[in-house]
């Protein structure tokens, strides 16, 4: 790419004043999380779902009345899905081995992260979703820990658990567990990348099945979306692949025995056979998706400026991208996304995770196939498209609240046609009653807000 396209980027380069008023602005949420959370003393709680109409409703609610449905369900487990909130729960598992970019901070230090998913859950997608942190980094310990939890829960949402012990965790529960289980960090982040470069892709007028793409980051994220990529039609061998020591290649025996993923993949990719770093990963290169460790400075504009013209950039690291967008922009590239909703472009999994296990629950399925989230991906690709897409607007917002039961009916329906599903609805019947619950849901936290029982919290600049 030449000096002038380098220049192409989305208007003129920020002065010094502008640049340090956005990053002010990135790091407003920390400084306002660093007040609001003691100011709530946690961000969820239990609230009764039943009608109290006076003490006498405590025996049937309680005992004696209770009795009746324990013995229907002794009868038939299933039943468990119908008498209990089974159907509806799930448990959010961390050891707090890889917290955001955070690194091992312990299981206590994790929490508040853990109770943010479970807060987006019920927001986003109606799911009662509980933190649970684990005081053991053994991964056979997590593995027993949430087998031993799963007649509690409808489904499993890993989170946060560092590589490799989380491909064999997930695996090993995919196969042993009677209830879906899934990691967020793979699966999850897997589905909005891909979506977001379905759309990014057509905006640049390029073709999945053509270009050409650097990953930045060999962690549990990166392989997930490599995989879910290729089954979306990528090309493996056009896919670079770089982690701290390089680039991943048939040369990189050193993973060979401690990353058998790491080691697959190096064998699949990487046809051209390059070595070296992160820049020499990115030239050339139509797509760069980072998933490395928090930035900026990881990824320099310099860098984006080598890669193809109309490129596309993910930098998804947290709490802080690789590369802030202006600085990608000033660099040459045409569509930039990042994990932040404070950005353009938020390439984020809490837009797949909550509409996922909303259809995962409501089809009562057994498992959360890789064929869900790709199903998951093109309806938020195609949710957003319906909007009209552009270089700033590739994947919904948050806030455009259809998206959830849109994505919870592709889920399912896939589900049911992958023989996976306890129960069979129509199409319609799905999207009803998933938005019906998302929509209680929202309508519940706005009104608890308006009527005080939720409290403002302080200001803070």
């Amino acid at each position: 790419m030449s000096e002038e396209d380098a220049g192409k980027g989305k208007g003129s380069a920020p002065t010094p004043e502008e640049v340090e008023a956005m990053i002010k602005k990135a790091e407003l949420p920390a400084r306002q999380a660093a007040a609001y959370h003691p100011f709530y003393e946690g961000k969820i709680e239990i609230m009764p779902k039943a009608a109290i109409r006076d003490f006498n409703d405590f025996a049937i609610w309680y005992t004696p009345g209770v009795a009746e449905p324990c013995r229907i369900i002794e009868k038939d487990e299933e039943e468990g899905f119908r008498h209990t909130n089974r159907w509806n729960t799930i448990a959010v598992v961390s050891d707090g081995t890889r917290v955001l970019g955070l690194g091992d901070i312990g299981p206590v230090a994790g929490l508040p992260v853990m109770e943010g998913k479970s807060l987006l859950f019920k927001y986003l997608g109606g799911v009662d979703a509980y933190p649970i942190v684990l005081d053991t980094k053994d991964p056979d310990e997590i593995i027993t820990a949430v087998k031993w939890l799963t007649p509690s829960f409808g489904g499993i949402n890993l989170e946060d658990l560092s590589q490799p012990k989380c491909f064999y965790i997930l695996d090993t529960l995919r196969k042993e567990a009677t209830i879906p289980v899934w990691h967020d960090d793979q699966q999850g982040t897997a589905t909005i990348v891909v979506a977001g470069a379905i759309n990014a892709l057509k905006v640049v007028g390029k073709k999945m099945d053509e270009v050409t793409i650097s990953m930045i980051g060999a962690g549990a994220s990166n392989i997930a979306i490599a995989r879910v990529l290729i089954s979306a039609g990528c090309d493996q061998k056009k896919i670079m692949m770089a982690d701290s020591k390089g680039i991943l290649g048939p040369n990189r025996t050193d993973i060979k025995e401690k990353y058998p993923e790491k080691w697959d993949f190096a064998l699949k990719s990487n046809e051209e056979g390059r070595e070296g770093g992160i820049p020499e990963c990115m030239k050339d290169t139509d797509m760069c998706i980072s998933a490395s460790r928090p930035g900026p400075g990881i990824i320099k504009k310099e860098w984006v400026s080598m890669m193809a013209d109309d490129a596309i950039i993910f930098p998804i690291a947290n709490p802080v991208p690789e590369i802030w967008p202006w600085e990608a922009l000033e660099g040459g590239a045409r569509v930039v996304g990042t994990g932040r909703s404070d950005f353009p472009n938020q390439v984020n999994n809490s837009l797949g995770v909550p509409g996922i296990f909303r259809g995962t629950l409501d089809v009562y399925a057994k498992t959360i196939t890789d064929e869900m989230c790709i199903a998951a991906a093109f309806e938020l690709a195609k949710t957003a498209e319906d909007n009209g897409i552009h270089e700033e607007y590739i994947v919904p917002t948050m806030d455009e609240w259809e998206v959830f039961p849109r994505e919870a009916t592709a889920v399912a329906l896939k589900a049911i046609e992958q023989g996976i599903a306890r129960v069979k609805k129509s199409k319609q019947e799905i999207f009803d009653r998933a938005e019906s619950i998302i929509k209680d849901a929202r309508e519940k936290v706005q009104l608890m807000m308006k009527e005080g029982y939720i409290k403002m919290p302080p200001e803070v600049t």
